[in-house]
């Protein structure tokens, strides 16, 4: 690939992250920056398995959730700078911190999620990053999070 940003479909995103469904969590990752930023998108759909109890007949999508979405996002993102696919890459949360949920996320929403490293490099184990998540321009989470990225053996 060129200089210009780049991109992550779900083939990509399979080959750099380990989980699957029902907890693979970004559909597409755009406008990677380097390690710097990117931009995820997650498409809510009812027929994600935590909406059968959260909450029967008023589906909502956990915040847990929510932030292990910008979580993998900030994974694609350093994965496709790194040139990481198919390398075993694995992912662990080491902290959460100034976790603010201001909207609702529900079936039919695009959780759109803003991610930029507040600190980390390349070679190095623990990064920490700064999220947004938005649907349609609101805001509907917002968090600082610390993971070890780890390549098995």
């Amino acid at each position: 690939m060129t200089d210009a940003l780049k991109r992550a479909d779900i083939q990509l995103i399979q080959r750099l992250l380990p989980h699957r469904y029902p907890f693979l969590l970004v559909d597409r990752v755009e406008e990677i920056n380097g390690t710097s930023s990117a931009v995820g998108f997650k498409n809510v759909t009812m027929n994600e398995p935590h909406f059968q109890g959260h909450f029967p007949g008023t589906p909502i999508m956990p915040g847990v959730t929510i932030i292990e979405a910008m979580a993998q996002t900030s994974a694609v993102m350093v994965g496709v700078a790194m040139d990481l696919a198919d390398k075993d890459l694995l992912i662990y949360f080491m902290a959460i911190d100034g976790c603010k949920f201001r909207r609702k996320v529900i079936p039919g929403d695009v959780l759109r999620m803003e991610i930029g490293t507040l600190r980390g490099k390349p070679g190095g184990k623990v990064w920490k990053f700064k999220g947004r998540a938005t649907v349609d321009g609101d805001l509907a989470c917002e968090a600082e999070f610390t993971a070890m990225m780890d390549l098995e053996g």
